[in-house]
């Protein structure tokens, strides 16, 4: 999907509804200063609450968008209100996208004293940017070690342990002191888990001790300080599911250490989980660490299918995998991660590595050996389309979508995804058999409409999809499939996916939805369908005297008077109304309502 096929489902599968709002509100306000695109990059100004307008950047190709930036601080679901208005302004306006050379263009243009020129302009605003020229040139000097990244001087002092200590007793102390006053949301472990985010910072700075370090204070802070919420709630670590053991294994595992501290650490990890939370991926990483002789024969590539553990392996042992993957990949060790991938059954993992290494041609025949659930093609899915290898990237989208469904994943996403990849590409089969996919996966009257714009043969695919949802049962698609039957005109089916006896509870104001479309169904008349039910509900509101759902009451009743009198039936409605009145006019506030709703 190109920038020009664009559509606002498009942002709106993207964004957030508050996003979205905010977003076109935006733009018809004028906040949308500037559109520049520069070939397959498009730039723009958005006037926000700040003095400076916000700069959003969106990347896009024949596949579609493929990123998008804005300066703002938003960093929540979707995209920002920032870039929702410039993709607004995009389909409205496009006349007014100023469109400039490209960045390759631009050097293009100059030669090479020009050139220089630029640069060291550039670097007498920015010194800065200097570090990066040395960089770049002493790459170019070493081709062979064009992937070595740049050293960075490591940190000559230790972290202050008494520091994180403090940070824990402030998070124990504000947690109770919150509870005290009434509060019961307060959640200790979030602001805990926050915390130990540093010590994977050290680790990603290649400063392991540090991060152990990190880790010792947090740990033994707990323990030191949890009694004051124990005495307030009489509640332990485990009751929380407080859980250092991942952060803690990271940690171990790209730390050189000696014997002696493996022997040290193992002796206050063992100490600690006697009153914290089990340790036992620590424990495990501090007794194998990267000599372990299963583990060796793995990255040397001997591949069994014990894989790299000596007997049974624990229930953790995937995560425990992923923690070593991570390492590797951090270590730029890329061999003995694919190794370890293919070792452990980590097939996405292992794919999308190869993808990212660039080996396009050898992850494409490995993926017709190896593929097997959804969620692995879109993993290298994702990373063929951000090398530009759009068609690749389509033919597997499409091959993990033909996989069965797994049950702890949904097909949505990927599929829309998918769909958008296809459109852009011109392979509109493709892109209509992924949309099915996602109306499958996640029904709804956008989605059907969606396969609808795709469909040569509309009628013939319109029934299937209207069978698929007559069959599908889950709760979660009830109000898709109103929407669906009501904007075919199927009353009859829509009745029957809100009828209460059929499914039980449903959600009163889409059952008062079906009923106002069967009372105005010029086809057939459902009006004994909405009297009966109506009637029923109200009269167990009214005869149970719940005042505070009155209002529904009325509802209820404003429905069954609609069908009187669409039945040409007033009097049997005036007979039933006075007996209402007749039954409750000691109830003050009902007969307000009824009065006020025009149902007295």
């Amino acid at each position: 999907m190109t920038l020009q096929k664009l559509t606002l489902s498009t942002i709106k599968r993207n964004a957030t509804d508050k996003s979205f709002a905010w977003g076109q509100s935006y733009w018809n306000s004028g906040a949308v200063v500037s559109l520049t695109q520069r070939q397959n990059v498009l730039q723009s100004e958005v006037e926000g609450n700040d003095p400076v307008p916000y700069r959003i950047t969106i990347d896009f190709g024949g596949g579609g968008i493929t990123s998008a930036h804005c300066s703002c601080p938003y960093s929540f679901e979707g995209w920002c209100k920032h870039i929702v208005a410039t993709l607004i302004a995009c389909i409205e306006q496009p006349d007014t996208i100023e469109q400039r050379p490209s960045l390759a263009q631009l050097l293009d243009s100059l030669n090479l004293v020009q050139t220089q020129g630029l640069i060291q302009t550039l670097v007498e605003k920015d010194p800065a940017l200097l570090e990066s020229i040395d960089f770049y040139v002493s790459r170019l000097g070493q081709p062979t070690q064009a992937s070595t990244k740049p050293t960075r001087a490591k940190r000559q002092t230790r972290i202050d342990p008494a520091a994180y200590k403090r940070q824990v007793r402030e998070i124990v102390r504000n947690t109770v002191q919150h509870w005290e006053y009434g509060g019961e949301d307060d959640d200790p472990l979030y602001a805990i888990d926050e915390l130990a985010g540093d010590a994977l910072t050290f680790v990603d700075q290649g400063d392991g001790h540090n991060a152990l370090a990190v880790m010792e204070a947090i740990t033994d802070a707990c323990i030191s300080y949890w009694d004051e919420i124990y005495d307030f709630m009489g509640m332990g670590p485990s009751d929380f599911d407080l859980d250092l053991d991942a952060v803690w294994t990271e940690a171990i595992l790209s730390t050189d250490l000696t014997t002696d501290e493996v022997l040290e650490w193992q002796e206050k990890l063992e100490a600690w989980q006697l009153e914290l939370s089990s340790f036992a991926m620590a424990l495990e990483a501090l007794r194998q660490g990267w000599d372990y002789p299963p583990l060796l024969k793995v990255l040397q590539g001997e591949i069994s299918k014990q894989g790299a553990w000596s007997g049974e392996a624990p229930n953790w042992a995937d995560e425990f995998s992923l923690i070593r993957l991570k390492t590797l990949q951090r270590q730029e060790r890329y061999d003995e991660y694919l190794y370890l991938a293919q070792a452990e059954g980590h097939m996405k993992e292992y794919l999308a590595m190869l993808g990212k290494l660039g080996r396009t041609e050898e992850a494409v025949q490995k993926s017709a050996q190896v593929m097997t659930t959804c969620s692995e093609a879109q993993a290298l899915a994702e990373v063929l389309r951000s090398q530009n290898k759009l068609p690749q990237a389509l033919d597997i989208a499409i091959q993990g979508l033909r996989f069965e469904a797994d049950p702890t994943y949904n097909k949505y996403d990927f599929a829309v995804w998918t769909s958008e990849l296809a459109e852009g590409l011109d392979e509109f089969d493709e892109a209509l058999e992924a949309r099915i996919i996602a109306f499958q996966a996640k029904p709804s009257l956008q989605e059907y409409q969606a396969v609808e714009s795709l469909a040569a043969d509309w009628t013939e695919i319109k029934e299937e999809l209207l069978e698929y949802l007559r069959h599908s049962d889950s709760w979660l698609s009830r109000e898709a499939k109103v929407d669906v039957f009501l904007s075919e005109g199927l009353v009859e089916d829509a009745i029957a996916t809100v009828n209460p006896s059929s499914y039980g509870y449903v959600r009163p104001s889409l059952v008062l939805r079906v009923m106002n479309a069967a009372i105005d169904s010029p086809i057939d008349s459902h009006s004994d369908w909405v009297i009966k039910l109506a009637q029923r509900e109200a009269e167990k509101i009214m005869d149970a005297g719940k005042a505070k759902d009155y209002d529904l009451a009325v509802k209820w009743l404003q429905r069954a008077k609609k069908a009187y009198l669409a039945e040409d039936n007033g009097a049997n409605w005036r007979s039933y109304s006075s007996k209402i009145v007749s039954n409750h006019m000691r109830k003050r506030k009902l007969m307000g309502l009824m009065e006020a709703g025009g149902v007295r």
